[in-house]
């Protein structure tokens, strides 16, 4: 019997002030998959994964979660959304476990004290991430990369089964690279469906199962893991196109819908 795909989307565009960046594209992500969104600057990875999660309304198309439209689709705890900008965690007046904490709204009600899960939760993700020792630090105070490691474990608080992250790496330096490789190789052990949209993978790439390539708006290429200076060669597009059919067994219009997600600034189409 063939399970229901994590996320399944259909025919999907998008136009932004007249001007389409995502072009027909069909997608299919199964459970546990780790799937690498990569392509130039321009070439609509990002607007896929924001309208993958309810951030941009599609023109034309149709985007499934967990086998159930956006337009329907409820159950945001089980989403995690990492977003590109580096800075956003410092931004914030508050330590590294008050935003931490804030990933836990979506599984407890408004205004309700937090309790003995969610802290474990706070804690456990906390500790992935690697700053156990830094948790009551001001935000403002991390460097960037920490920043960013705040960002995915607010996101992790969650305990989400699919989390997108929007080019977690740029702007961080090496060794928070690795740090954030360490942070997802955990996750993907542990069944957890990630998306990453990332110009180049670095330390992460090992990680990954399949390379979906974005260019112009479309999906160039859907297969096997590729080398990062073969996803930017110029006629790249030109010969490396593989349909990708989602082993079962392996690791018209649509309407703008809320997204429990605070919107990204729009750079990096």
């Amino acid at each position: 019997m063939l399970s229901t795909p994590v996320i399944d989307v259909q025919g999907a565009s998008v136009a932004l002030g007249g001007r389409p960046v995502l072009r027909g594209v069909d997608l299919t992500v199964t459970d546990g998959e780790f799937v690498a969104l990569m392509g130039a600057n321009g070439s609509g990875k990002s607007t896929l994964v924001r309208a993958m999660t309810g951030l941009w309304p599609l023109s034309t198309g149709s985007v499934r979660l967990f086998g159930v439209t956006l337009a329907e689709f409820t159950d945001w705890r089980r989403v995690g959304f990492v977003p590109q900008r580096t800075g956003a965690a410092g931004n914030v007046p508050a330590s590294v476990r008050e935003v931490v904490a804030s990933g836990r709204l979506t599984r407890r009600r408004l205004f309700r004290p937090l309790g003995r899960a969610d802290r474990r939760a706070i804690d456990a993700a906390i500790e992935v991430v690697g700053l156990s020792d830094r948790a009551e630090a001001g935000c403002s105070t991390l460097s960037g990369g920490q920043q960013q490691r705040v960002l995915i474990a607010r996101a992790l608080a969650g305990e989400p089964d699919l989390i997108f992250l929007d080019e977690p790496t740029a702007g961080v330096d090496l060794p928070n690279q690795q740090v954030l490789a360490s942070t997802l190789g955990v996750l993907s052990r542990r069944g957890v469906t990630i998306v990453l949209v990332a110009h180049e993978l670095g330390p992460m790439a090992a990680l990954v199962d399949r390379a979906v390539v974005m260019r112009d708006g479309r999906i160039a290429y859907d297969g096997p893991r590729l080398d990062d200076h073969a996803v930017h060669l110029p006629d790249f597009g030109d010969h490396a196109h593989a349909a990708h059919h989602p082993d079962p067994g392996s690791h018209d219009h649509a309407p703008h819908v809320a997204s429990p997600f605070d919107r990204p600034d729009d750079g990096g189409l």
